[in-house]
């Protein structure tokens, strides 16, 4: 099975009580994604997600990826200004 996941993709929560929020994928495994938003799930505790409670989209912020991947210094000011134009709706 192709991985539907991406280091730094946008994601949407599809359920529960952050439903509508924008995330950032900070690392998958098998069974579930985990996503920072920078404000309540921060870089320290990312939020583990089920897949099928995730929207996935096209969108990766490449800035992030190659934070995340290189293992490159990164703070949850980043993720925040990354997600700031699909939180503003």
């Amino acid at each position: 099975m192709k991985n539907l996941y991406s280091k730094g993709q946008i994601v949407f929560s599809k359920s529960g009580k952050d439903k509508g929020t924008a995330y950032i994928v900070y690392d998958y495994d098998k069974s579930y994604v985990y996503v920072v938003d920078g404000k309540l799930r921060g870089l320290e505790k990312p939020k583990r997600k089920n897949p099928i409670h995730i929207q996935i989209t096209k969108n990766i912020d490449y800035d992030i990826k190659n934070k995340l991947e290189n293992k490159d210094y990164i703070l949850n000011s980043d993720i925040r200004k990354a997600l700031a134009e699909y939180n503003n709706k």
